[in-house]
């Protein structure tokens, strides 16, 4: 049986008993006993017995997917949320429709159990509306926020290779132009910090050309 193996931070790999070819469709197993179809790139490592293969889905998820999906989620879950706020809002304004603004309560009058109780019912319809309009904006949140995951690239998908390598030429562009005097040194460490950027991602990239380089 094939099963997922963490090989690097958003990196899962197929951790199989048996041999496979670069492009072969294999089924890999969660630990929850999932089925995924997935191709199969490179022999990222081979330890106790187990072949170590780095892979993508059949079907085409990704953590973009993921995204959209979870984006997906969360802005129903904040239409659903507003609708209701707007329907206790609703409530709120027909529990006290027969009451002129402003009217006290008539104490000892016959009105006055009926007063309090429509009163209390507004109150409560609207607490509840403003309790829902609070998770609608949360749910919006969450749903921007995934929104903007849903063009993020990592070590997971194949494009990173490419991806890194733009990245490093990029970095080692600001980095030549620091050290040079063309980019002025807005601190001590500034070249400092663009030296560390391009280490971290020449980390990357060599890790992505473990996994998905030809």
């Amino acid at each position: 049986m094939n099963t997922y193996h963490k090989f690097a931070p958003n990196v899962f790999v197929a951790k199989c008993t048996e041999k496979h070819e670069k492009g072969e469709t294999i089924v890999v197993t969660t630990k929850y006993g999932k089925e995924n179809e997935s191709i199969v790139f490179n022999l990222v490592a081979e330890k106790n017995g187990y072949f170590y293969y780095s892979i993508i889905r059949a079907d085409g998820f990704n953590v973009q997917e993921w995204a959209k999906k979870k984006a997906e989620k969360y802005k129903t879950s904040a239409i659903k949320a507003e609708q209701k706020s707007n329907e206790f809002y609703k409530k709120s304004n027909d529990a006290v429709n027969g009451i002129v603004a402003g009217q006290p309560i008539l104490v000892g009058h016959h009105s006055e159990k009926r007063h309090r109780r429509d009163l209390n019912k507004s109150w409560n319809a609207m607490w509840k509306s403003v309790e829902e309009s609070k998770k609608a904006e949360t749910y919006q949140g969450k749903a921007d926020y995934w929104e903007q995951k849903q063009n993020v690239i990592n070590l997971s998908m194949p494009e990173s290779l490419e991806y890194y390598e733009f990245l490093l030429e990029k970095a080692k562009a600001k980095h030549e132009a620091i050290k040079s005097g063309k980019v002025e040194r807005r601190h001590s460490y500034s070249l400092t910090y663009a030296k560390k950027e391009v280490n971290e991602i020449e980390k990357k990239l060599k890790l992505a050309r473990q996994l998905w380089a030809d």
